[in-house]
């Protein structure tokens, strides 16, 4: 049973991934050996490249929700709070040397 859903995950990431020309040809080829009349083929290639993008689509949002939960875990800063913190030590080096005014510190 294990086997059978590694399986099946295999191939859903296999599918997402798979470029348009690529499954494209992959369907025209299953639909010439199903035998499928020129519609029911059109039909089935349209079919399957619509379920691989919406499966790319997932796949992506998966990654993206992956990636910023791992970030969120490792407390770093964001780019807006280093950019925050870069323009403070600018400022803050500006008035050691004496080239800004004192009130202006965020």
């Amino acid at each position: 049973m294990i086997d059978l859903i590694k399986k099946t995950l295999l191939t859903g990431v296999g599918f997402a991934l798979l470029t348009k020309e690529k499954a494209e040809e992959m369907a025209k080829e299953l639909a010439s050996q199903a035998k499928f009349s020129e519609q029911e083929g059109k039909e089935f290639i349209d079919s399957l490249l619509s379920q691989s993008e919406k499966a790319r689509g997932e796949f992506q949002s998966r990654v993206d929700e992956t990636v910023q939960a791992a970030l969120k875990k490792l407390n770093l800063a964001t780019r807006a709070e280093v950019d925050e913190l870069k323009a403070k030590v600018e400022e803050l080096t500006a008035r050691q040397d004496g080239t800004a005014p004192h009130n202006t510190l965020m």
